[in-house]
This record gives C-alpha cells, structure tokens and sequence, in this order.
C-alpha cells in the first residue's frame, strides 16, 4: 500500500513464490476499492486473485497458494479452486468459529477439523476449516483449506503458513530499500514505482542468493551484497559517468 499527502491509499495486490531463505515477486495488480472520493465499483479481490494466479502458473506449477487474512472469501475459496490450486487461508473468527471454539474447549481438544462447502455463481467445492493452536501465544487459529487434511495431521499442515514471514519480509525490504519517494497522485505514476521497486528486489534477492551460495557455500544472515549496494551497481549501469 501507498499513501499520498492526502491520506488516500493506492493498494497493490502481489503473488510471490517462497523458497528456502529466498523470495521472487511473480505478479503485481492494482486493486481498486470503493470509497468515498471516487466511483470505482466495490472490490471484487477474487478477479484480482485470479488474474495473479493465471500470471504465476505461466511461470512456475503452483503446490499451495498461502493468502493473508484479507482474502478470506467464499469467491476466492472457489476462484482458486476454478483455477486448480491447494490453498490454506487464515479465517475471521466469527460467530460459527466462536461456537466450534468454545465447544473445543469444553471437550479439552486443541485440534479439530470441520468439513464444509463452498457455494457461489462461479462453482462449489468441498473444503476444511482446520482449528489448530498458534505457533505463539494461547487460543485457537482457523485456516481454510480445500485439500483432505484430518485432525492427526492439521497442526503439522498448517505449519507451512509460517513461510509466509519471508514475504512479509519481502515487503519491508521492497518499501524501505527500493521504492522511490513520490507526492505524485497520478495512480500511474505510483504504479510505475511500486512495479519498478519490484523489479529491483528481483534482481537483488537471486543476485545475493548466489553470491552467498558462491562465498560462504551455505546461507546464513550475514549480507554479501547489501540492498543499498544492489541499487548503487543498477544505478552506475543506467546512468554512465560524466
């Protein structure tokens, strides 16, 4: 997300592929929302998670899609499964989670697994709500799932959400280290930035997984090649020397 002097936001929808100690930005998408300065239409996410997923299975088979909170939704449920894709999404805790939590605890069980059904204009599927404990901290967590996961192995399964801390990463890193400063309100313009500050974390992060692989043989946290030293060698070779 980007915030103009104005307190106006321009939101950016992003795909990226999480391997051991590296992450890649595969898709970018603008997302527009409704609002009270302007007449876009109300946000349709799942077109959006639709059109990233097209993008990224042009480049790479796809094992799970690991979404945030905010694509918690019936429609991106069903687009992912359109699309043929596993997924394992957190859920808002609502009213029917809250009832299935208190019953948990009152029969001392720390796992369970509630079948369900996704029913909407663009298809249906069965699927799983998985009740697990967080991996820090006390009560219940709740991901959403369309693969057959049973209770001996939910906890174990919804361990993989954890890879999701690179991408967070990822962001920090693209926001504070490549993205340019700009009072500009032209939605181009702040698109232009975000997809080039993209490009740059693209280059960076291959370049410094190789390079420590060739250093060190091994990966540790110790930069060989820092963002701000990447970005000096990219701005050297686009703009020559007087």
């Amino acid at each position: 997300m980007s915030r103009d002097d104005g307190g106006r936001a321009f939101k950016f929808a992003t795909l990226s592929i999480v391997g051991w100690n590296i992450t890649l930005v595969l898709a970018v998408e603008p997302v527009r929302e409704s609002s009270a300065w302007d007449e876009n239409l109300s946000n349709r996410i799942h077109r959006v998670v639709r059109r990233l997923v097209q993008r990224a299975k042009e480049h790479v088979p796809i094992e799970t899609v690991l979404c945030d909170r905010k694509f918690d939704s019936m429609r991106v449920f069903q687009t992912l499964s359109n699309l043929d894709v596993n997924y394992l999404i957190p859920k808002r805790i609502t009213s029917s989670e809250r009832e299935v939590i208190e019953q948990m605890d009152e029969d001392d069980q720390e796992v369970a697994v509630e079948s369900a059904s996704v029913h909407v204009e663009a298809g249906s599927h069965p699927m799983r709500f998985l009740y697990v404990p967080p991996t820090s901290g006390d009560g219940t967590t709740v991901f959403a799932t369309n693969l057959r996961v049973g209770p001996d192995e939910a906890e174990t399964f919804c361990r993989r959400y954890s890879r999701r801390w690179q991408i967070e990463n990822e962001y920090k890193s693209i926001k504070g280290d490549f993205l340019a400063k700009t009072s500009s309100k032209d939605y181009r313009v702040r698109l232009f930035y975000f997809v080039f500050a993209v490009l740059l974390y693209n280059i960076w992060r291959p370049t410094y997984f190789l390079l420590k692989a060739g250093v060190d043989g091994e990966m540790n946290y110790a930069p060989v090649l820092t963002a701000g030293e990447c970005v000096g060698i990219i701005v050297s070779a686009l703009i020559p020397p007087d």
